[in-house]
């Protein structure tokens, strides 16, 4: 908005002379429109009856005026509505030369109202169209500001207490003053933008301290030091620095920013106060759950999460991190289940989360949990594992505390690191144990000639076998050729193709045998070791393969048939739809279908091996027949 002093910028005819001195301020008030008397109007109708906050009166004609009689008595009362309704000067056209073109008594009634008197040497028809101009910048400055708090509003989240929310509104801040920006505390920087604003602020920060007053709204020409704190703690400022000065509206803009800037950091404040109580409140109701006193810990929960333990069972899982992870993985466990969940921090370790979900939805319900932390641990990681105990009387969490710790130790030796306590029960200990060891160690027999080779396989093989080179080796920490190159000499050694899937599932049953047993069941020399087939024959996996598929039995698509047929094709939807005569996304909406109905997941090896193995003992006729899944017998002699 121009100014008494910035008003003829791009029109010099309209150069304004201040009559009156003492009035270097005047320069800078703002001008909202010009309007237009002359002599006459003022004689004939008065004075105006309402004039517009910051209007500049400018009177035509040419003075001095005949000032006597009636003339005096109406600009005394033009200066007095002008000092009422808050108008910025009073300017009258005098000739180049002209001395005194007001008496010195409207001078002096102009100076006790501070009124600013002018004069301009411009004819009317140059200032016609001055007023529209004002009002089109006035339009334009008010558009602009408009849109730069519409932005900043955009800029805020959902939550004040976001830790991203006083970044987000440093950096627009930043970008749209194109200054640099800062909020500080004395003791450190709560936000900067960009990296190097705390450095070249410094100077400011350090002037403020050393006067130990309060930050004040201007501290330079081209600084702000604006506080964003309640008195309490008033050390914490909003610093903007910039090449060039702050106008108006750039000044409006820091105002509302700080008082959101200032809304956030208390919100946080407060928020960072009220987590801290309520996690030791929850940490606290933990503990009493393990201790048997289930009472006392729902009274704890009572007003944080009314309801959540009025339940009879729980189970209990357990999330190890890797060091300065614990904070992440409390984040993204509260996110995907903390409704429904206590979570807390280990006590007694920095890198677990302990969580205690009460049952109330059933089996599916704990499947759904479950499959969540699944995937919770996997954004985590491959540091991360997760372990979880079986379904508790809420009374003897203590016990599924136990089960859950000693899961989670032994996921963390598991390709997929998660060992979750179910009722289903795992095919490797449906197998008839014996038999199958033999098998294993049969099938398993030219891996362990030489003790070297076989620590390696072991170690290698069974994350190798579940999932691609790259990522196997990322797990290991090994390199991708020197996992290449430990598959390839297992697959001549066993004369097997790990690209076969059948022989993959076959390898890896093996190798999970022989790592739940660290020796061989005794077996007579000439003892010929059992097929995989006969195996998987058993009542006790055609009794559980039954049962896996019988929900998706029931479905009216031909979802089974799918299922093997893509499994004879080695996991590969395109010559399976062909040889279905079905469109690939039909294969794929099977399979999706009969992931849900078997709560597997086809995307892993354990999940396809169940599905390979549930078919084959149900139903017969699997891909288990080809004799590369079995013993060499002339290596077992």
């Amino acid at each position: 908005m121009p100014t008494l002093g910035s008003l003829p910028d791009n029109q010099p005819e309209l150069k304004l002379t201040f009559v009156s001195m003492g009035v270097a301020s005047a320069a800078a008030r703002e001008v909202s429109g010009v309007f237009t008397l002359t002599p006459e109007e003022l004689l004939e109708s008065g004075v105006p009856a309402a004039l517009s906050d910051g209007s500049l009166v400018l009177i035509t004609g040419t003075a001095p005026f005949r000032l006597r009689g009636r003339i005096t008595t109406v600009l005394d009362q033009l200066l007095e509505r002008m000092s009422r309704d808050g108008s910025t000067g009073l300017v009258v056209r005098a000739e180049p030369g002209t001395r005194h073109a007001f008496p010195q008594a409207i001078v002096d009634e102009a100076a006790g109202r501070g009124i600013p008197l002018l004069v301009t040497t411009a004819g009317a028809e140059a200032w016609e169209g001055v007023h529209e101009e004002i009002q089109r910048a006035r339009l334009l400055a008010a558009e602009r500001r408009s849109s730069q708090l519409n932005a900043l509003v955009e800029e805020l989240p959902a939550q004040l207490a976001d830790p991203r929310a006083m970044q987000c509104i440093v950096d627009w801040l930043a970008r749209v003053l194109d200054a640099q920006v800062l909020v500080s505390e004395p003791e450190r920087a709560l936000a900067a933008a960009p990296a190097t604003a705390a450095e070249h602020l410094a100077g400011a920060m350090i002037r403020q301290s050393v006067d130990r007053s309060g930050a004040q709204e201007t501290s330079g020409p081209h600084t702000q030091l604006i506080s964003i704190a309640p008195a309490s703690t008033a050390g914490t400022v909003l610093a903007v620095a910039r090449r060039t000065p702050f106008d108006r509206a750039d000044l409006s803009v820091l105002r509302y920013a700080a008082k959101l800037l200032g809304l956030i950091y208390q919100a946080t404040r407060e928020y960072l106060t009220a987590s801290g109580a309520t996690a030791a409140a929850r940490i606290a109701a933990f503990e009493l759950l393990l201790d048997g006193e289930v009472a006392k810990a729902r009274r704890v929960m009572a007003n944080l999460a009314p309801g959540l333990l009025d339940v009879d069972t729980a189970r209990i899982f357990v999330i190890e991190t890797q060091p300065g992870y614990q904070e992440a993985a409390l984040r993204r466990c509260a996110t995907a289940i903390g409704r429904n969940s206590l979570i807390v921090r280990d006590q007694q370790s920095d890198r677990r989360i302990l969580i205690v979900y009460p049952i109330t939805g059933g089996h599916d319900a704990t499947s759904t949990v479950s499959d969540q932390l699944t995937r919770v641990v996997k954004g985590l990681g491959p540091s991360a594992s997760l372990g979880g105990s079986g379904i508790y009387s809420i009374s003897l969490l203590a016990d599924a505390m136990r089960e859950a710790l000693t899961a989670q130790k032994f996921a963390a030796l598991q390709p997929d690191l998660v060992a979750l306590s179910v009722h289903d029960s795992e095919l490797v200990t449906l197998l008839p144990q014996p038999d199958a060891l033999h098998w294993a160690h049969s099938l398993l027999k030219p891996l362990m000639r030489e003790p070297v080779q076989w620590a390696s396989v072991r170690e290698t093989l069974p994350t190798a076998l579940a999932f691609p080179y790259t990522v196997a080796a990322r797990r290991l920490q090994l390199h991708r050729n020197t996992v290449t190159r430990r598959v390839a000499r297992a697959g001549e050694l066993l004369r097997m193709d790990f690209s076969v899937v059948a022989d993959r599932i076959a390898v890896a049953l093996a190798m999970e045998l022989v790592t739940r047993h660290e020796t061989a069941l005794p077996c007579p020399s000439d003892c010929d070791p059992p097929r995989l087939t006969a195996l998987l024959g058993a009542p006790p996996v055609k009794a559980w393969a039954e049962a896996l598929l019988k929900p998706a039995g029931e479905d009216r698509r031909d979802l089974l048939t799918t299922a093997q047929t893509w499994l004879r094709f080695d996991t590969h939807v395109e010559p399976t739809a062909r040889q279905l005569e079905l469109s690939e996304v039909t294969v794929r909406s099977h399979l999706r279908a009969l992931e849900t109905y078997m709560q597997r997941d086809f995307s892993t090896l354990p999940g396809v091996s169940d599905l390979m193995v549930s078919l084959h003992a149900a139903h017969g006729g699997s891909v288990f027949t080809s004799d590369r899944t079995e013993p060499d017998l002339c290596v077992v002699a």
